[in-house]
């Protein structure tokens, strides 16, 4: 059979993409925030419900450029369960990560474990929606607030994601996003940062662009993370589809809730009691109760041409440039290793068939 991969791109059909690529060809403009950069940033301003949108080539460098716009320094308290980007982004930048321990329920950065690990060279916390499901961040901002600590939020996996008060993107000093091709909404590659106000926009967009203002004034050392106008015209496309493949993954989470219920040893995450959720990723947690451990069930996914993901596993606090940090001890990461042992991201994208997702339920069940 046709392997089934944990994520697949959602593709619009070729030919709608055809006259956006005729409007780059005649406007002779390929990069440097030509009018479809501008355009998608005014479309994603209005369809996320933000204020302001600064695109990028992808969303490590919005990273990394996010770190700098705050001017962070010192030590940053974050995650251990998620994607290297994340904590390679502080590294790039100079920063030493620190590393606290999950929320054994949302799997996102536990806020109770927080204030322990400040010291006075922490200068700013940077949590993760893991999945898409939001972190607690009227928790966080608080502690923020007693110890004047920047937050900026890695939303890769957040695109869409709305509180009851509007875009879940809105909080922290900043948020970025990614728009990696295997995300709920993708540009091939690119990425963005979702800033508060213009001022804040204006810098990043310096530092984006080498630092120019103009052709003979440069203010910053800044770099290239301009988004082409290529994944400028993909991301105007994609968004006119965003909303049907949302539902789409909704169908599919609720599919394999069903499947899935009841099966001795397998933990779906709650859902997030959110306005909206963007159903990104369907992990499960195979624990012990279960007829084979995780990595049994991994192999046996594969053997059947599943190809789920153990996502988040190693830990990023387990890799070389990491695992010497006192904060990356296994003694302060129980939750995250326990998680990092039991997750398996099963597959769920628009075109995934509901028979398909009965069939990789039935691999699990049995």
């Amino acid at each position: 059979m046709t392997p089934i991969y944990v994520t697949q791109p959602h593709l619009p059909p070729l030919e709608e993409f055809i006259p956006y690529l005729q409007k780059i060809w005649d406007s002779k403009t390929l990069t440097n925030c030509g009018p479809m950069h501008q355009e998608f940033e005014q479309a994603l301003s209005e369809y996320l419900g933000v204020e302001h949108v600064a695109l990028f080539a992808n969303g490590t460098l919005a990273l990394v450029t996010a770190l700098q716009a705050l001017r962070i320094t010192g030590e940053v308290i974050t995650t251990p369960y998620s994607f290297v980007a994340t904590a390679h982004s502080l590294l790039w930048n100079g920063i030493k990560p620190v590393f606290v321990d999950i929320n054994p329920d949302t799997l996102n950065l536990d806020p109770r474990k927080i204030e322990a690990a400040i010291t006075p060279q922490t200068t700013a916390i940077m949590p993760v929606h893991c999945y898409g499901h939001p972190c607690d961040v009227d928790a966080i901002q608080k502690i923020a607030d007693n110890y004047n600590l920047r937050v900026l939020y890695d939303a890769a996996h957040a695109f869409g994601v709305r509180d009851a008060s509007g875009s879940i993107l809105r909080h922290g000093d900043l948020s970025v996003l990614s728009f990696h091709a295997t995300k709920v909404f993708q540009t091939f590659e690119g990425g963005a940062i979702i800033c508060p106000d213009a001022k804040t926009k204006q810098r990043i967009n310096h530092l984006k662009n080498f630092g120019f203002v103009d052709e003979v004034t440069v203010v910053a050392p800044g770099i290239n993370g301009k988004m082409s106008e290529v994944n400028a015209a993909f991301g105007l496309l994609q968004l006119k589809h965003i909303d049907e493949a949302l539902a789409r993954r909704q169908e599919i989470d609720r599919a394999y809730r069903n499947f899935l219920e009841g099966v001795t040893g397998i933990r779906c995450l709650e859902k997030r009691a959110v306005e909206r959720a963007n159903y990104a990723y369907f992990p499960i947690m195979v624990g012990p109760g279960h007829q084979i451990d995780r990595d049994g069930l991994y192999w046996k996914l594969r053997e059947h041409g599943v190809h789920a993901r153990r996502y988040f596993y190693p830990l990023i606090s387990e890799f070389p440039m990491y695992r010497g940090l006192p904060s990356a001890q296994r003694a302060n990461l129980p939750v995250a290793h326990e998680a990092a042992s039991q997750v398996l991201c099963l597959p769920i994208y628009p075109a995934l068939p509901i028979e398909q997702v009965e069939f990789i339920a039935s691999l699990v069940r049995n």
